[in-house]
């Protein structure tokens, strides 16, 4: 696998564009349309929360045919628990889109994030359509990057080339994600390109799997967002044999570079987390199954007072083998070790003597290995998340001012 510069526009035919419409009160990039210039198939998996954003009941609704060709995106206005005048504004967004695209409204999907329960200025998000339509291009990737970012400190873009049948494929994505980042699915969105032919089944499986083995194995702060979302198009450019039975070769080698985008995103995301010194990489070995390590992994990295130990530099294992006790996963906790990095700091679910200083330098590492072997089987999970610092109670006091 090969890793290229840039993001959505390195499979072919993908063109995108970030303009700043006036949405945020910032000078910033604010909205972003990616655009396919052939038909794709397309697939998407969505926030769990109940209170759902207009443009994910929306998309749910436009992905019913398994197609899309293009993505409106905004940021700074979340366009949720907006009511019946937040529906016809995701409807306006991608009539608009489509109609400067040449589109039907049917292939346009929308995503927005910021800030809930505002009316979306609408005035300023056309406009803003009109202008990114306009000027297209391979190199507005970067543009559109920045466009879909809220508190996030750092762009999040990837892409790679594989090989399928004997043809070159490539997979490009973007992702933005800081705050309001827990698993089910993981707070963020994220969209992704192929020039691969694969069908909209096939794409909905691999989608689903990769989004549980990475961003549904995040979590910064605990809080499952109203806006999630991950969509992906695939317009069949790279000439590849279509792949249509998810067991297949081709199927295994597009799903595992698939499966590297969403893994990197996602570690991308949790790194950003609002206010983070620290990645936060748990790694929860020899589980009796699958589901065990992962409720694990998951309960740890979503602990406030490991974050905040992570944080202090404060080697307090306790609290993970406390996290992983209340995960609701079934385990024997005398039969557990821990480490920090190589630092083994209990054993057999208690305490022994170690060394103080390394296990603060492991802690003092940009990430932090936290490795807990259950000692009950062969399965395993990771996840990640980040420490907890003053700075994110900062950022989240004034998130809308």
């Amino acid at each position: 696998m090969k890793i290229l510069a840039g993001s959505v526009t390195c499979p072919q035919g993908f063109l995108a564009q970030g303009v700043y419409a006036g949405i945020k009160k910032d000078d910033k990039n604010d909205l972003a349309i990616i655009y396919s210039e052939y038909p794709c198939h397309a697939a998407g998996v969505f926030t769990t929360n109940v209170v759902r954003a207009a443009c994910v009941d929306f998309d749910c609704r436009q992905l019913q045919d398994g197609k899309a060709r293009a993505i409106v995106v905004n940021s700074g206005n979340a366009n949720a628990c907006t009511g019946e005048q937040g529906w016809e504004d995701a409807m306006t967004m991608a009539a608009l889109t489509a109609e400067c695209l040449g589109l039907q409204p049917q292939d346009v999907l929308v995503a927005s994030t910021g800030v809930i329960g505002v009316n979306m200025p609408m005035d300023k998000v056309q406009s803003g359509i009109i202008a990114a339509a306009n000027t297209l291009s391979e190199a507005g990737d970067a543009n559109a990057a920045l466009a879909i970012m809220t508190t996030d400190l750092i762009n999040k873009e990837i892409a790679v080339e594989i090989e399928i049948g004997g043809q070159a494929v490539r997979i490009g994505a973007m992702a933005k994600g800081s705050g309001m980042i827990h698993p089910n699915m993981a707070t963020m969105l994220g969209f992704i390109t192929t020039d691969a032919a694969i069908s909209s089944k096939c794409l909905q499986i691999m989608l689903n799997a990769a989004v549980n083995k990475s961003f549904n194995m995040i979590s910064v702060d605990g809080d499952t967002s109203t806006n999630d979302m991950v969509l992906i198009l695939a317009n069949g450019r790279a000439g590849n044999h279509i792949i249509d039975d998810p067991d297949s070769k081709d199927a295994l080698a597009f799903y595992q570079a698939l499966e590297n985008i969403a893994v990197g995103l996602a570690k991308m995301i949790a790194r950003d987390g609002e206010g983070a010194n620290h990645l936060i990489e748990v790694q929860v070995n020899n589980a009796a199954d699958e589901k065990t390590a992962r409720m694990i992994a998951r309960s740890i990295t979503s602990s406030s007072l490991t974050k905040a130990a992570v944080f202090g530099l404060d080697a307090n294992w306790g609290r993970i083998l406390a996290a992983a006790g209340y995960s609701g996963a079934s385990f024997d906790p005398g039969r557990v070790d821990i480490y920090l990095g190589a630092e083994m700091v209990a054993r057999d679910g208690m305490g022994l003597v170690f060394d103080e200083e390394q296990a603060r330098r492991e802690l003092e590492k940009e990430t932090v290995v936290i490795t807990v072997d259950l000692k009950a089987g062969e399965y395993s999970a990771t996840a990640w998340g980040c420490d907890l610092s003053y700075e994110y109670v900062r950022i989240n006091a004034a998130y809308r001012s």
